[in-house]
């Protein structure tokens, strides 16, 4: 039986986090992830890393602080993943007063610290691009920044960054069972073939999302009041809804707001919904209702109107957000909260509730600060200034990295690199290898992808399946045909 310092159970976007700051930190980590990484709430988000301007309605000042300040961390160490995004804001007279929303984006400029994105300006619509697509009665607004991210590949690169200081990685493995025996978990894992092993551990950290109450309560054997609420949100991908590339934050008349956000080139992001989700949380997916509901939203502002029939992908997550009693899905806390159950001071079991992708470096930080008592040696916060796997660009841009891409790789189709360095950053050249011609790269099964990266997906990044592919660790499922996505899972069956 192996023993580590530390058992992470949960493979989503806090506890790749835990993984790679634990490891980067002297711990021996084993993360245990029953499906593939972030395969639930961490890879059906919005796509963002924002401070949440809404949550200033709800007082979340510290939230809101920590998630602006690592809007900033993000954009240093995670470049190839995280960029700078425009919203634009049109004003709603009958919604919020004018005077509500300088207030709000005052606060939003000044709360975090930062450094790297303008503040926020009022603009008309009605005389320039940020009108795009709106009705023309729309003449005012409000533009701000703030970020997208590819979530799936966030986690996949914490996960890459762990394993790369010593961390096992597990996917398709369950914590089935967990007990305390002489200050140490002796826990019970089983594979997605039914193989069963037996580990040790000094420590767990329950990051299991939406599972967090069973795993806390079934598999750690650990009585606990907290609760977690589980709140569904879905989205819809249509064809794109107006020629710009700024987003939209659109007032809607229930005091939500629903974003439209330019996506992988061709298509309109709109989300999201908020509603209580009932029974299992493995595979939500998105009502007609809130299909329509998200329509409705957007129709009140766009000069043509979008209908749910158009869509040509929707999904939804379910966030698990610590239970603070409040009865209006839309208010509850994004905030995280940390518990810890020990048993005379040794073998700690910390259960994480709730919290959001922009935050969770600091979570992951607060985590370690809660197990450092169990672990005198362990070694001090680091993550702040580590870039992440393929964000080492070492002061060059994007558009420059791409170029001296280009010219190492002057014979490969443009659409590959392009891909392959948004996908991989600087680690592209251990993707495409020696590839000298398209034909070096194997089948092109179209959308960007060819043979030579599924092979580097499947041996480097644990994908095990089509899916894994096509909606997590890319996006090519989006716009192949049904006929293209058929021919990927072939060949990785084969």
């Amino acid at each position: 039986m192996q023993d580590y310092d530390l058992l992470v159970v949960g493979g989503g976007i806090n506890g790749a986090g835990v993984a790679r700051d634990a490891a980067g930190r002297g711990l021996s980590v084993l993360l245990a992830e029953k499906g593939d990484l972030a395969c639930a709430t961490s890879s059906w988000s919005s796509k963002l890393i924002h401070g949440g301007l809404r949550y200033l309605e709800y007082y979340e000042f510290r939230l809101v602080a920590e998630s602006l300040a690592e809007r900033e961390v993000l954009l240093k160490v995670a470049g190839h993943l995280v960029s700078p995004l425009q919203f634009v804001m049109p004003h709603v007279p009958e919604l919020r007063p004018r005077w509500m929303i300088r207030a709000g984006l005052f606060l939003y400029d000044h709360l975090g610290r930062r450094t790297t994105l303008p503040g926020s300006q009022a603009v008309r619509l009605d005389r320039t691009a940020y009108g795009a697509g709106l009705k023309p009665a729309l003449r005012y607004g409000f533009l701000y920044s703030d970020c997208r991210v590819d979530d799936a590949r966030l986690v996949l690169v914490n996960a890459l960054a762990a394993q790369a200081l010593g961390a096992e990685v597990r996917t398709r493995t369950e914590c089935v069972s967990a007990r305390r025996e002489d200050g140490v978990w002796r826990v019970t894992l089983c594979s997605a073939e039914g193989s069963e092993a037996q580990v040790g551990a000094r420590a767990i950290v329950n990051a299991s999302g939406p599972w967090v109450k069973r795993v806390l309560n079934d598999r750690l054997g650990q009585p606990s009041r907290d609760d977690v609420r589980l709140v569904r949100g879905s989205h819809l991908v249509l064809p794109r809804l107006y020629d710009a590339e700024h987003a939209y934050i659109l007032q809607n008349d229930d005091r939500r707001v629903v974003f439209m956000i330019p996506f992988e080139q061709h298509y309109t992001l709109v989300g999201t919904t908020d509603v209580p989700h009932e029974g299992e949380p493995t595979h939500p997916e998105a009502s007609a209702e809130e299909a329509e509901y998200l329509c409705r939203a957007v129709n009140r502002y766009l000069a043509r109107p979008a209908t749910a029939g158009q869509a040509v992908w929707r999904y939804a997550g379910v966030r698990p957000l610590y239970d603070d009693g409040t009865s209006d899905p839309s208010a509850i806390t994004r905030d995280y909260t940390l518990r810890v159950d020990d048993l005379d001071g040794a073998a700690p079991a910390l259960s994480v509730f709730g919290g959001k992708i922009t935050t969770y470096r600091r979570l992951a930080e607060h985590v370690l600060e809660k197990l450092k008592p169990y672990f005198s040696t362990m070694k001090k916060p680091w993550t702040a200034a580590a870039p992440l796997p393929g964000s080492d660009f070492g002061g060059r841009s994007h558009a420059q990295a791409l170029a001296a891409l280009a010219a190492r790789y002057a014979g490969l189709p443009q659409e590959t690199l392009q891909g392959v360095l948004r996908r991989h950053g600087t680690l592209a050249p251990e993707v495409l290898g020696e590839a000298r011609s398209a034909s070096d790269l194997g089948e092109d099964f179209g959308a960007g992808l060819c043979e030579r990266e599924l092979v580097y997906l499947q041996q480097r990044e644990w994908a095990r399946s089509a899916e894994d592919v096509l909606w997590r660790r890319t996006k090519c499922g989006l716009p192949m045909t049904e006929a293209q996505r058929t021919r990927v899972a072939e060949r990785i069956g084969r």
